[in-house]
């Protein structure tokens, strides 16, 4: 008998057989386009997985297409013609796949030296190509189970209609019954799970964050907040600030100590009650009073990124005022699959609150009111304003930075964009309502005159939480033009299915890029970005340039959360 061993051995040339010739050599290729470059440099894991994926689908795509030439009933080439055709295949995609492999750590190079990184000498192209062979037979596993509980219930239940029949219906059946396990069960089960665990996490009181000794302050004593019930984030927002001495100290004038208002999941039960409580808050703080009021909707976790905040709170010499709302446990992409609603109706109910309450307020003696977000945060931010409503008395603008692709009136405007600018740095208009930035800050030139409401989009050409679209699976994006941004790589090329996988990717571990770069923003942007939303004059050229440096050297010493991403690659790890 064959030994236990010899059968190991043995399972994956079994496996093997009946692969797809057309199957294997259209999935050669398509792992061969995965290992060029796109937005985000990646790792043998990460590229390995990819490649795995790639070769899955091209290899689904052969299989189909010898499918529907059998079910036509087209001419079949003999045995001999089919073997020579096989050899040759084989040695072609041998040849492609090892040109492609040999030249990743080029490619991956080119992405990291438009983000200032440091190269790799390897690609580690065994190590890639073992991790996708072994992600392929996953995946090919998961198919051949697919198809054999298909043609299982095709012969036997169904058996009494037609072949042809039984074979659609026994597909539709199985598509159906994986459909509702995966989309039913696994996924209530799995996001409930996540949610407990975030909840957890989000319960976590660090060393480093003490209880705020200021009044003025959420879950200091005087707070209608408890300090437990802002959560991790909310506590982590709260304790960032920075004090009013250390403001004087940059811009040698008299400041006043910033306010931080946030409320927690755990503060009410509903966003409407939790909304209402940040308004009583903004009232005792006496926020109302300060010149710059900031409402901020955070992104899933509740995170708001303290390089966004800070600024704002220089750039005023401390007299503001900043408020947020937590509507979510999870991050922004699991808050966004599973709780879709709850960002967008938390932040209506906060700005609904806010304004409400603003505009009843003698216009002489209020502050004025600005909107930020961060990722989702600015996409459910954009979704909290009725423009109608703000026609007799608007707010003063809004920065809105790294806004999903799913952000319609982000879409709206770059889509109807001047012609002639690129999609990646929009120019709209005549520059009077909406303005786009990015690391070389606006597009017009110094001195274009605002309108009455002033809006700024910070984007960075290599953020793909912004400039993934789902057409990119089969038509090249616009702003992958040849005028490409400043940190996309030159070697970037688009190709079918494999790019928008890619991209995927990319918007998966986006936060996992150096500051500055993907979808990490840096103090040293949003310096310029707040200053053309606030109308800051006051500020010469070299106090900026002290102010930016001063931010981002804090930057790189606090260990951010980045919306449960931690950490971020190193500028020598590939």
């Amino acid at each position: 008998m064959m030994s236990l061993g010899a059968r190991t051995l043995l399972l994956p040339l079994r496996w093997s057989r009946g692969l797809s010739g057309i199957g294997v050599a259209l999935g050669t290729f398509l792992f061969a386009a995965s290992l060029t470059p796109t937005l985000v440099p990646r790792t043998a894991l990460m590229q390995g997985v990819l490649g795995g994926v790639c070769f899955a689908a091209g290899y689904g795509f052969g299989t189909f297409w010898r499918w529907l030439w059998a079910y036509l009933e087209m001419p079949a080439p003999n045995e001999r013609v089919r073997r020579v055709a096989n050899a040759v295949v084989a040695v072609v995609c041998l040849l492609v796949a090892g040109a492609f492999l040999a030249n990743a750590a080029q490619w991956q190079n080119s992405i990291r030296a438009v983000m200032a990184m440091e190269p790799i000498e390897s690609a580690h192209p065994f190590r890639v190509s073992l991790i996708a062979l072994a992600t392929f037979a996953v995946l090919l596993a998961l198919g051949r189970l697919f198809r054999h509980v298909a043609l299982s219930l095709a012969r036997r239940p169904l058996g009494f209609m037609p072949r042809r029949v039984a074979l659609v219906a026994g597909l539709a059946i199985t598509t159906v019954l994986v459909w509702s396990l995966a989309s039913g069960f696994l996924v209530r089960v799995g996001f409930r799970m996540l949610d407990s665990s975030f909840r957890e996490r989000d319960a976590l009181i660090e060393p480093a964050s003490p209880q705020p000794t200021d009044p003025l302050q959420s879950g200091s004593q005087a707070s209608l907040v408890r300090w437990r019930d802002l959560g991790r984030a909310g506590r982590e927002f709260v304790a960032s600030r920075p004090g009013s001495s250390e403001i004087a100290a940059l811009t040698g004038r008299p400041a006043k100590q910033p306010i931080r208002l946030y409320v927690g999941l755990r503060a009410a039960e509903t966003a409407e009650a939790r909304a209402r409580l940040a308004l009583e808050e903004l009232k005792r703080s006496g926020a109302f009073d300060r010149a710059i009021l900031v409402v901020i909707t955070p992104t899933g976790t509740g995170w708001v990124d303290p390089s966004a905040i800070a600024p704002i709170e220089y750039l005023g010499d401390g007299d503001v005022a900043s408020v947020a709302l937590q509507y979510s446990y999870l991050s922004s992409p699991l808050s966004l699959l599973a709780q879709p609603e709850y960002g967008s109706e938390a932040a209506r109910a906060l700005f609904a609150e806010v304004y409400g309450y603003w505009t009843r307020l003698p216009k002489a003696n209020r502050p004025r009111l600005y909107l930020h977000g961060l990722s989702l945060g600015a996409m459910n931010s954009e979704r909290s304003v009725e423009l109608l409503e703000l026609i007799g008395d608007p707010i003063d603008g809004a920065l809105w930075s790294g806004p999903p692709f799913g952000s319609r009136f982000w879409r709206d405007i770059t889509s109807r964009r001047n012609p002639g600018s690129p999609a990646w740095l929009p120019e709209y208009g005549d520059g009077r309502a909406v303005r786009f930035m990015n690391q070389s800050g606006p597009t017009v030139a110094p001195g274009t005159p605002w309108g009455i409401m002033r809006i700024v989009y910070l984007q960075y050409a290599s953020d793909a939480v912004t400039f993934f679209d789902n057409r990119s699976f089969f038509r090249a994006p616009a702003w992958l033009q040849p005028q490409r941004g400043p940190d996309v790589s030159p070697e970037f090329r688009w190709y079918p299915v494999v790019t928008g996988l890619q991209l995927l990717l990319d918007m998966a571990v986006a936060t996992r890029t150096p500051m500055g770069y993907g979808h990490v923003y840096a103090p040293q942007h949003y310096v310029e970005a707040w200053t053309a939303v606030a109308n800051i004059q006051s500020w010469p050229q070299e106090k900026l340039t002290i102010l930016k440096a001063l931010l981002w050297e804090k930057a790189q010493r606090r260990p951010g959360d980045r919306d449960g991403e931690e950490g971020a690659y190193d500028n020598r790890g590939g």
